[in-house]
């Protein structure tokens, strides 16, 4: 730890700053981090409208997300360390800067050359958002309405990718895919202005000045970029390439492993580094850093699981698929509130135990869906999911930082926000990968049942041939006409059944929560706090 982070805490009492009113400055804040965690799902309905319009393939396209979530991740775990470097305000306002400009240039981008350069500078400027918002917060409620102020982010977060695929459908389908880009401009500028208003340094946040400034960790910056780097892009184009059965996904994982075990090793030895990894010691953060990491795996992994379901399977429009997602996002930012007043009253732990059988039990519901599942049923079940995830976020926020130093705050809100990032990237790998993968098992267990010693098999041949030999005279093309059917539902089938797997086998995972929360160490108690010591 740096000696002016240890300087900054010489009074070892809770601190908080809000020159002005409180709700007022969590509003600010988190308004350019909802349009930055927005877009990071909303462009993604839009890819077959910008590679039609580009002129590119469906692959190559998808460097549009690539580039952005890869730089966008290496910008996440150093947020806390540039903020003491530069301040937090100034980081904080470059990074809106940032982000508006090469949204407007994505908009304008003339290929998709010039638009995956563009997508690759809006994910640096947007990768800075959400741990400084966070830490900001945490800065600016005193420890008994922290629980409120979280909860502000918290709806920011969990609600955002909920509502991006509805509103990238609805752009797309009524206008250009380049306004998908644009309407972050007007927001970015009003978020800008705002900011440079209302948002400050607090007194007692660490900053780096002269010989600390030239100090730089460049070999912890460089392996942690590399790391980082190397598995999201490992995550995004795995599944196109076949995993490991690609040379360049194996050097890839090479690379990243190799990058992680130095930048691991070099960081724990250096004396200011740029990832203090040395707060994973505290075993409350450690554990809400895993708990995390699942949290951003089902949260992201679900909602493209939920689409991906409806539309290739249940012939649902982008526009319905997305009314299916969004009301547990509703769900969520009403509950968000009610949550963060309680946990200033309640054990966050028991609330998180809730939240998580709340969830694992939404998961299970989903696990029973099939080909005939009603609108309705999908709706409520997501719903189900809302309400938990309402009641994990604030109470896992609250015990994150409960033993946490002030001066360390930054550089915990970066781990925090690097493990849900992470946990999403690997979540919506992982997923599509189980579903592909779980599919051609389920399908092969199908296929072989469909024989003409079958009695359901031989039933079904007869009376689809005799439905097409209605519009044909010749047999063997009705006959072939009737195969083809069924080989096309039992595809359905299979599809499904895998879906049903990976949603019974994310149900028994999240269960892990339960005794993680077990092992944490009860926060302070908050009801009527002003302060509290921090050992």
């Amino acid at each position: 730890m740096s000696a002016a982070a240890a300087a900054s805490d010489e009074s070892g009492v809770e601190h908080f700053h809000a020159p002005f009113n409180p709700w007022l400055i969590a509003v600010v804040a988190t308004l350019a981090t909802f349009m930055e965690i927005l877009d990071t799902s909303i462009a993604n309905v839009a890819l077959p409208h910008i590679a039609g319009n580009l002129g590119a393939g469906v692959e190559d396209s998808t460097w549009i997300l690539t580039s952005y979530l890869v730089s966008n991740a290496i910008v996440l775990p150093i947020s806390g360390w540039m903020s003491t470097l530069f301040g937090r305000r100034n980081f904080y306002l470059a990074c809106v800067a940032l982000f508006t400009l090469s949204s407007l240039l994505c908009g304008l981008a003339p290929n998709l050359s010039v638009l995956v350069l563009c997508r690759l500078l809006q994910g640096l400027g947007g990768g800075g958002l959400q741990p400084s918002t966070q830490a900001i917060l945490v800065d600016t409620f005193p420890l008994a309405k922290r629980g409120m102020g979280m909860a502000v982010y918290g709806m920011t977060v969990v609600a955002a990718p909920v509502i991006g695929p509805t509103l990238g459908g609805w752009i797309t389908d009524n206008a250009s895919w380049r306004w998908v880009f644009f309407i972050n401009v007007p927001i970015g500028v009003l978020s800008l202005l705002l900011s440079s208003r209302f948002i400050t340094d607090p007194p007692f946040l660490p900053r780096r000045h002269g010989a600390e400034r030239s100090s730089i960790d460049w070999m912890g910056l460089g392996g942690l970029a590399l790391a980082i780097g190397a598995l999201q892009m490992i995550l995004d184009l795995g599944e196109r390439y076949d995993w490991m059965a690609s040379r360049f996904i194996c050097t890839l994982a090479v690379a990243s492993v190799t990058a992680f075990v130095f930048t691991i090793w070099w960081e724990l030895r250096h004396e200011d580094p740029v990832v203090d990894l040395r707060l994973l010691g505290e075993r409350n953060f450690a554990l809400s850093v895993a708990a995390t990491l699942l949290f951003g795996f089902v949260l992201y992994g679900s909602t493209v699981l939920i689409p991906l379901f409806t539309q290739t399977l249940m012939g649902y429009t982008a526009m319905l698929s997305g009314m299916a997602v969004s009301p547990s996002g509703l769900v969520i930012m009403f509950f968000m509130p009610i949550v963060g007043w309680l946990v200033a009253h309640l054990d966050a732990r028991k609330m998180i135990i809730f939240g998580a059988l709340v969830v694992s039990s939404a998961l299970f519901a989903m696990g029973r869906f099939s080909l005939d599942v009603a609108f309705g049923d999908i709706v409520v079940a997501r719903m189900l999911q809302g309400l938990g995830m309402a009641f994990i976020f604030v109470p896992l926020s609250t015990v994150s930082y409960a033993f946490i130093r002030t001066a360390d705050r930054g550089a915990a809100s970066s781990l925090i926000s690097l493990a849900r990032n992470i946990g999403a990237s690997v979540g919506i790998a992982s997923m599509a990968t189980m579903i592909a993968r779980q599919a051609q098992v389920h399908q092969s267990l199908l296929v072989a049942h469909a024989t003409p010693l079958d009695p359901a098999y031989g039933a079904w041949m007869t009376q689809l041939t005799a439905a097409f030999s209605a519009h044909t005279s010749d047999l063997a093309q009705a006959t072939a006409q009737a195969q083809a059917a069924i080989y096309q539902m039992l595809g359905a089938q299979a599809r499904t059944l895998a879906f049903v797997d990976v949603f019974r086998m994310m149900s028994i995972g999240f269960l892990i929560v339960v005794p993680m929360m077990l092992l944490i160490r009860k926060p302070p108690s908050t009801a009527g706090a002003a302060a509290v010591v921090l050992e």
